[in-house]
Order: structure tokens, then C-alpha cells, then sequence
């Protein structure tokens, strides 16, 4: 799967760079900085996380794919669904285990936000989030249902997008007790060519066993076009500032190929 994609990515750069002006994929890469925009994207996002396990010596891909679709209600509004259904393959977990593959378990929420930024620029929106259980095993999630918030606030000025998305989860059946945080503060810089430089952290705060999880990405991409479909290919480097006992230490990766449906 990894190896595909990887050949795949290399192919579209140096294929990229035909179809739409420079400025309307600029306009594009900006919009896709914001988790709000009233546009329809489908982002395949592979990370690579090493260093897991008591002995160090497992290793996990996962693939998220994280369609977003926003739908509009009445003249003001907008609701906008972001998906995420992880695709896993571990290697050495738990310590001595082969390798397997398998789903996690899905997280649906949805936003309700204004259309139009309020008069000091800011773009929210807020609303229900529900963890699905559709894990394959314990080895890939928990398997139980859960819910809670998720808000999201920025501001775009010039190249420049920046803001924080967060949620609140915990579980409504099952044996465990999940109670966790996330927060996702991120900065993005959008240059005429295309181009975008993204730095943002994924941290996740479990209030059952006191720990943190902090990976801290940093993702370059470029926004093209292949025939006629906007597509935006990403590439860069994450950090594993903190984490919990057993979970991944040291360097991983980041991968993303989007799909973009702009309207018109």
C-alpha cells in the first residue's frame, strides 16, 4: 500500500503543473487551509509512525481518509462534515506480533458555521463529534461508540491562515473509560505559485491516564492539476514531542494527496 502510494506521488510532481492559472490554484491551496471552506475535498493522508511498543520495536502505518463535505442551510449557514476512517497496518504490535492490517475507528463531525467571517475576520463554526466503532480489533481502536464538541476559529490575512480545531470525546458503551481532549493549533502560509507551508501540532490529552500525546507535523504542498481534477500533494516530517507509555517516539511522516471539487 505505502510503496504504491510513494511511486504514485512521485509521478503526479513531476507531472503537476498544467491546467488551472497560478492564481486560481493559489485561491484553491488557500481554501483548503481552511477547514471551514464551503468546498468539497477528499484527502488521502499517510503517516508513518515508528518506535512503539515497551521494546521500541513496532511500527504503524496508517492512512486516513477524511472526505469533507459542506452542505448550506439557508442564506447564513453552512454545515460542514469531516470525516476520518483510518486505515492501519502495524508491524511488532504487541512486541513479537507480525504484521496486520485493519480499520480504526471512525470520527464524524460536523460544523455548523457562518458563511460570513465576523467584522474582525474570525471563521468558527461548532458542533456534534461521534467516535464510530468500526475498528477490526483491539490492536486498531476501541471498538465502542462516543461522541462529544468540536469547534474550529481562524482568521486568513493575506497568505497567511491560522487557527485551532479542537474536540472533546468520551464513550457512551463499552468497558473503557475514554475521556480525551484534542487540539490542533496550525499556521499556514499559501505563496502565489501554489505552494503551502503548514506547521501544526495534533496533540491529545487523555484525562483517564494523565497523558499526552504530542506529534508535531511540518507539511509542504503543491497544488496542480492532473487532466482536469485539482489535486494538492503534500509531503513533510513529524515529531513525536510527547506520548504516551508504548506509543511512537522520535521521527515519522506525513504524506497527503487531496482530491478538490471546487463549484463552477
Amino acid at each position: 500500500m505505502s510503496r504504491s502510494l510513494f511511486v504514485a506521488l512521485a509521478v503526479s510532481f513531476a507531472a503537476a503543473g498544467g491546467g488551472a492559472s497560478a492564481q486560481s490554484a493559489s485561491d484553491l491551496a488557500k481554501k483548503l487551509s481552511n477547514p471551514l471552506a464551503a468546498l468539497v475535498s477528499v484527502p488521502f493522508q499517510l503517516n508513518y509512525d515508528d518506535n512503539i511498543g515497551p521494546d521500541d520495536g513496532g511500527s504503524r502505518w496508517t492512512l486516513n481518509l477524511q472526505p469533507v463535505f459542506p452542505f448550506s442551510i439557508g442564506e447564513d449557514w453552512n454545515l460542514i462534515s469531516r470525516t476520518i476512517l483510518p486505515v492501519v497496518s502495524i508491524d511488532g504490535i504487541p512486541p513479537g506480533a507480525g504484521s496486520d492490517l485493519g480499520f480504526g475507528d471512525t470520527v464524524q463531525s460536523f460544523f455548523f458555521s457562518p458563511k460570513a467571517p465576523t467584522a474582525g475576520g474570525w471563521i468558527w463554526g461548532v458542533g456534534p463529534v461521534l467516535l464510530l466503532p468500526t475498528s477490526s480489533g483491539s490492536s486498531f481502536g476501541l471498538g465502542e461508540w462516543g461522541g462529544g464538541v468540536t469547534g474550529v476559529a481562524l482568521r486568513q490575512q493575506g497568505p497567511w491562515t491560522y487557527g485551532a480545531l479542537g474536540n472533546h470525546i468520551v464513550n457512551f458503551t463499552g468497558d473503557t473509560d475514554l475521556n480525551q481532549t484534542f487540539l490542533q493549533p496550525f499556521v499556514s502560509y499559501t505563496t502565489p505559485t501554489a505552494w503551502s507551508f503548514t506547521l501544526n501540532s495534533e496533540s491529545t490529552y487523555d484525562w483517564e491516564a494523565e497523558d499526552w500525546s504530542v506529534p508535531i507535523n511540518a507539511l509542504v504542498s503543491k497544488m496542480a492539476t492532473v487532466g482536469s481534477q485539482p489535486v494538492s500533494f503534500g509531503a513533510g516530517a513529524r515529531y513525536w514531542a510527547d506520548s504516551t507509555p508504548g506509543g511512537p517516539e522520535g521521527w515519522g511522516a506525513r504524506f497527503v494527496v487531496t482530491l478538490l471539487f471546487p463549484k463552477g
